[in-house]
C-alpha cells in the first residue's frame, strides 16, 4: 500500500473515530472506537517487524513513508491551514492558550520584528530559560526568519552562558529577568557591563564581541528590548522581506544548535539542519500514532532547551498537529497531575524519573488518570518497574521508550505501541525509519554477531551537521562515511531492537570480566527500599576494578551492604554482585541534569581511600 493512500485512509479514519465519539450510547460507543482504533493500527506505515530478520548486528530502518522535504516554517504553515482553529499550545501557569492561526500570527510578527532589529539569515539567537510561550515563539519566528536558534540550558552560570554564546558569536540573547534563583538580566550584565548604557540593540562588549542585543521576556531593564518591542518592531517591507526570505530557505541548511551537556571537556554545539528536525519529529509521530489518534494532547514537563521537548514536543506540534500542554515553568509534579485532569491529556512525555516523581506522588489516587492513553519515555534506560506501575497507576496503557542523542536530532530507537512486555521492559525500541544502526567492536571496529555487545553506531538523514565551527571534533565522531559514533554500549536482537548496556567508558572491567553498569543499575532499582542508584568502577590492585553501587534510599528507609548484597546473591553473576554499596543523598549532576559518573568514580575512591 502507497504512503499516499495509508494517509488517505488514516484521515477517514480519523473521522470515523470522531464521529464514533458522538455516539450516546456509551457501550457501542467503547466498542466502535476500540475496534476503529486496531483498524487504524493495521494500516499503520510505519509497523513493528514480527519475524526475524537480522543474521548480524546491522539493522536498516525501512518505511513505505518517505523523508519530508520542507523546512520548519513550511511545516507549520501546512499544519495551520488544515487546523486552524485547533489549538497549539497551552501555558497553564501563563494562562496562555493560542490556536494553531493565533500562534502563525505572533510568530510572522516577532519574525518580521527580528529583520527590523537587523538580524540577517544565518545569525544565531539565543534562548536562554525555562519552558514559556516566549520559548516555543521565538523558537518558529526565528526558524521562519532563517536565523538559526541557540538552546542555552536555563542552569548556565556566567562561565558556562559566556561560552555558549561566544563559541556560536549569538548575535541577540533572550531570557527572562530571573527564574528562581537564576538571575540572567545580573549574570548577563556581569559579563557585558556595557548592557547599561548602550543604545538598545547596539551592545559592543569586548567579552562578547558578536553579541548586540538582549530581549527580555518579562520586564524592562535599561539597554535592553522586550519581547512585545520587537513584535511591534516590523512594518510591511519586513513583512514582505519575510516573505522573500522564505522562498530563499533550504531545508539542508542548519537552524538549531543544541549544547551537549560537557560531560567530558567543554560543552559542544550539534548542529542541526532543518531537515534532521523536521524529519525525526515526522517519523516519531507515526511510530506513536499521532496519525490515526483523532486528537492529541499532551503533557509536556520536559525542557524545550532539551531535544526532547523542542523536537518531540515543538517540532511535533507543528508537522502533526498535536496540542502542547505545559503544565509549569519549572518542573513540578503536581502540575503535571493537575494538567493531565483538568486539560484531559492523553499523552505525557517525562523522564524516568519525570515518571518516578508523578507516581510517588502522595496523592496520586485523588486525580483522575482517565483521559490518559499513552506516554514517551526518554532521556535514560528506565527500570521495567517503573514501566508497569504506569499502566497500573497512571492508566497508561501504552509506554514507548525512545533512545537517541542530541546529535542524532534526537530519536534513532523507539519502540511502538504494540510492543510487549519484554521489548517495552527490555529495550530502548527499534529501529526508525531511514537509519541504519551497527554494532562494532570498538578496537577493530568490525561488526559484531547479533545479540553482542559492542559501540553503537548510527547513520542517516538524523546524523547532525556537526559541531559548528569544531571540524576537528566533528571528526572525532562523523567518520567519512557518514557513521555517527555514540559512544554507547549497546546490542541488537534479530528484529532490530536495541539494548542500551551503558556508555563505553563507563565500561567496568573486573578481573577480565566486562561488566556494564546499566544492568547492575536495572536490578537494584527492583529492591523495595532503593529510590535511585547508580554503579561505577572504582581502583583494585588485584582485579584492576571493583563494582561499587551508590544508592539512594527511599524516605524513612535505611539498609546495609550486607542487605544489598544479599539481594543480588544468587539473582546475578557473582562479579557483578557490588563489592561496595554506599549510601549516599545526592549524585553530582551536570548543568542539564545527567550524572557525571567520571566525578562520583572520583568521590567514591576518595571516600573508600582506595
Amino acid at each position: 500500500m502507497s504512503a499516499l493512500v495509508s494517509s488517505s485512509l488514516l484521515r477517514s479514519c480519523s473521522y470515523s473515530l470522531r464521529s464514533v465519539v458522538a455516539l450516546r450510547h456509551r457501550r457501542t460507543q467503547k466498542l466502535w472506537k476500540t475496534a476503529l482504533l486496531q483498524w487504524c493500527r493495521s494500516l499503520h506505515v510505519d509497523s513493528p517487524p514480527h519475524i526475524p530478520s537480522l543474521t548480524t548486528s546491522y539493522v536498516h530502518g525501512t518505511s513505505s513513508a518517505s523523508l519530508l522535504s520542507m523546512t520548519v516554517s513550511q511545516s507549520l504553515d501546512y499544519t495551520v491551514q488544515r487546523w486552524p482553529d485547533r489549538e497549539a499550545v497551552v501555558f497553564l501557569e501563563d494562562g496562555i492558550r493560542k490556536t494553531f492561526h493565533q500562534f502563525q500570527q505572533d510568530v510572522e510578527k516577532m519574525a518580521a520584528g527580528l529583520l527590523a532589529l537587523g538580524l540577517k539569515k544565518g545569525d544565531r539567537l539565543g534562548v536562554w530559560g525555562p519552558n514559556s510561550y516566549e520559548w516555543i515563539l521565538f523558537q518558529f519566528a526565528s526558524a521562519k526568519a532563517g536565523i538559526i536558534l541557540v538552546s542555552l540550558n536555563p542552569a548556565y552560570q556566567v562561565k558556562e552562558v559566556e561560552f555558549t554564546l561566544k563559541r556560536v558569536q549569538c548575535r541577540a540573547v533572550v531570557c527572562p529577568t530571573s527564574f528562581k534563583t537564576q538571575l540572567f538580566c545580573k549574570m548577563l550584565q556581569e559579563i557585558c557591563p556595557e548592557i547599561d548604557t548602550a543604545p538598545t540593540g547596539m551592545l559592543k562588549s569586548p567579552r562578547l564581541p558578536d553579541l548586540r542585543m538582549v530581549i527580555l521576556t518579562d520586564s524592562r531593564q535599561p539597554g535592553m528590548l522586550h519581547t512585545e518591542d520587537v513584535m511591534q518592531a516590523g512594518e510591511s517591507r519586513h513583512h514582505k522581506e519575510l516573505m522573500d526570505r522564505q522562498s530563499k530557505l533550504s531545508f539542508d541548511e542548519p537552524i538549531n544548535i543544541q549544547f551537549t551537556s560537557g560531560t567530558t571537556g567543554s560543552p559542544k554545539g550539534a548542529t542541526l539542519s532543518h531537515h534532521n528536525i523536521v524529519n525525526n519529529a515526522y517519523f516519531l509521530g507515526l511510530r506513536v500514532g499521532y496519525d490515526w489518534r483523532p486528537q492529541v494532547r499532551v503533557c509536556v514537563p520536559v525542557p524545550m532547551y532539551h531535544a526532547f521537548g523542542s523536537v518531540a514536543g515543538g517540532m511535533c506540534m507543528a508537522v502533526h498537529g498535536i496540542t502542547l500542554v505545559f503544565p509549569s515553568t519549572g518542573y513540578n509534579s503536581q502540575a503535571n497531575l493537575e494538567a493531565i485532569q483538568s486539560e484531559k491529556c492523553n499523552f505525557v512525555f517525562g523522564t524516568p524519573t519525570m515518571y518516578t516523581d508523578m507516581l510517588s506522588h502522595p496523592d496520586l489516587h485523588k486525580y483522575d488518570m482517565s483521559s490518559v492513553e499513552a506516554g514517551l519515555m526518554g532521556g535514560s534506560p528506565c527500570p521495567s518497574e517503573v514501566v508497569k506501575k504506569l499502566r497500573t497507576d497512571m492508566n497508561m496503557k501504552e509506554i514507548m521508550l525512545a533512545y537517541g542523542t542530541t546529535e542524532n536530532s534526537p530519536v534513532t530507537f523507539m519502540g511502538f505501541p504494540q510492543d510487549n512486555e519484554e521489548l517495552k521492559t527490555d529495550t530502548t525500541g527499534c529501529i526508525m525509519p531511514h537509519t541504519e544502526a551497527k554494532v562494532v567492536d570498538p578496537n577493530t571496529g568490525q561488526i559484531v554477531p547479533l545479540g553482542a555487545s559492542g559501540e553503537l553506531l548510527i547513520r542517516g538523514s538524523c546524523v547532525m551537521l556537526g559541531y559548528w565551527d569544531d571540524p576537528e571534533k566533528t571528526s572525532e565522531v562523523i567518520c567519512k562515511a557518514g557513521w555517527y559514533r555514540t559512544g554507547d554500549t549497546a546490542s541488537l536482537n534479530s528484529l532490530g531492537y536495541c539494548r542500551i548496556e551503558g556508555r563505553m567508558k563507563d565500561m567496568i572491567i573486573r578481573g577480565g570480566e566486562n561488566i556494564y553498569p546499566a544492568e547492575i543499575e536495572q536490578f537494584l532499582f527492583a529492591h523495595p527500599k532503593v529510590k535511585e542508584v547508580q554503579v561505577v568502577g572504582v581502583k583494585d590492585e588485584r582485579l584492576g576494578e571493583q563494582v561499587c553501587a551508590c544508592i539512594r534510599l527511599k524516605e524513612g528507609q535505611t539498609s546495609t551492604t550486607e542487605e544489598i548484597r544479599a539481594f543480588c546473591k544468587g539473582q546475578i553473576a557473582h562479579f557483578k554482585i557490588p563489592h561496595y554499596v554506599v549510601f549516599v543523598d545526592s549524585f553530582p549532576l551536570t548543568a542539564s541534569g545527567k550524572i557525571k559518573k567520571n566525578i562520583l568514580k572520583e568521590e567514591m575512591e576518595k571516600e573508600l581511600n582506595l
